[in-house]
């Protein structure tokens, strides 16, 4: 049986379908007709092996509880050593809803009221909500923007903070959302060997690890011994093969205290069983979802070279960060020398674009956009015809 779904070209109308995407922008205070171009989802219908996997579940129409056979972790753990070169063990593995799910789960397993959590901003922004939600102290070592136009880690503070805060846990990025770094080995050991020297335990946040345009995606837990036992890895389908719905994700615990910690923070959620169709889907996917997430690739890449040569060409004022890793564009607009009210209202009113402001993930993020590159090529030329639009408007 041949994959089916592989026309990454065809425009799939969303609407009408509950779709966070396309159907809430009024109830979120966009206009009603806005493109968007935000949350990171797919605009792709998924490979035909996972559709067929969840037909097959929804005809025989028993929907009771589920687990994951042998053949789960198979299918698992057979990508990751096949992609990743990392050789997982089916005890370190927890099943969770998804990855903010086992970062909130880490923070109350690991941390006391008051202990700082470390983070990098700009990053993915529950990553702050996890932290003080849970009445924890939220720690920020800025990533610094270089000349180079890639975005790098302040060592140094990296470490003061780690000992002035109190520090006890540190949420990794890897790679990095928004701002697209791939973090090379050398990076991450440095930091590891911090972490390690003061027993900060790190949760390494990977759900974006099969899209890597430059370098080579580097799996913390598996950069040295040590580090095995102190890291909390964080996989997901989600993203790679567009099933963040189905609710489903992978955290790899190597050390039988903290997996044990961990599970019992689980547990006293409430929460057990995952979703079944999830399930089925993730195992669907790491089994025979090769040909689509190839070519899913290839295309997305295509959509990140094409933003890149068109805001040259048309739009130079605004700048790209060009992405070593994710599906995730990090757009510059600071060269308009607009304020966040204008910035918002020249993407929002007079764009038509519905957009992340980069302000959502951090004040360091002040200027920029974050924008989605995993639709069909025709959508994306459409955002930017309508964005060069706006920009020529407000510079003439």
């Amino acid at each position: 049986m041949a994959e089916r779904n592989l026309d990454f070209d065809r425009v799939i109308d969303r609407r009408n379908t509950s779709c966070l995407k396309y159907d809430f922008a009024e109830k979120r205070g966009m206009p009603k007709d806005i493109l968007p171009l935000w949350v990171a989802d797919m605009d792709f219908q998924i490979s035909s092996y996972i559709q067929d996997a969840v037909t097959k579940q929804a005809i025989h129409g028993i929907y009771g509880y589920n687990d994951a056979a042998e053949s789960y972790f198979e299918a698992v753990s057979g990508w990751m050593k096949e992609r990743h070169d990392w050789e997982v063990r089916p005890q370190w593995l927890v099943k969770t809803p998804g990855v903010v799910f086992a970062l909130a789960m880490a923070v109350k397993a690991f941390t006391n009221a008051g202990d700082g959590v470390l983070i990098q901003k700009p990053v993915y922004y529950p990553f702050g909500e996890v932290i003080l939600d849970n009445k924890r102290k939220l720690v920020d070592n800025t990533l610094i923007l270089g000349q180079d136009g890639r975005y790098h880690m302040d060592v140094q503070d990296f470490e003061e903070k780690i000992v002035r805060e109190n520090v006890k846990l540190f949420f990794l990025c890897n790679p990095h959302n928004p701002v697209g770094r791939v973090w090379s080995r050398q990076e991450l050991e440095t930091i590891g060997d911090i972490c390690r020297k003061h027993q900060v335990i790190v949760v390494s946040d990977e759900i974006h690890s099969d899209f890597v345009w430059q370098g080579r995606h580097q799996v913390f837990a598996a950069l040295k011994e040590e580090y095995r036992d102190m890291t909390i890895t964080c996989t997901a389908p989600s993203k790679t093969f567009n099933i963040a719905g189905l609710q489903v994700s992978n955290i790899f615990i190597p050390n039988a205290g903290l997996r044990h910690r961990f599970k019992k923070q689980v547990a006293a959620c409430g929460y057990s069983q995952l979703n079944g169709v999830g399930l089925l889907a993730c195992e669907a996917a790491y089994r025979d979802g090769k040909e689509w997430y190839q070519g899913v690739s290839r295309y997305i890449k295509s959509n990140i070279d094409y933003l890149q040569e068109y805001l040259l060409k048309n739009i130079p004022e605004v700048k790209m960060t060009a992405p070593e890793g994710t599906y995730l564009v990090w757009l510059d607009f600071r060269g308009l020398g607009l304020n966040s009210g204008e910035l918002e209202n020249l993407v929002i009113e007079k764009a038509g674009l519905w957009l992340d402001d980069g302000t959502m993930f951090g004040e360091s993020g002040k200027g920029f956009q974050r924008i989605n590159a995993a639709c069909p090529r025709s959508i994306l030329d459409q955002a930017l015809l309508q964005l060069e639009y706006a920009v020529h408007e407000h510079t003439s």
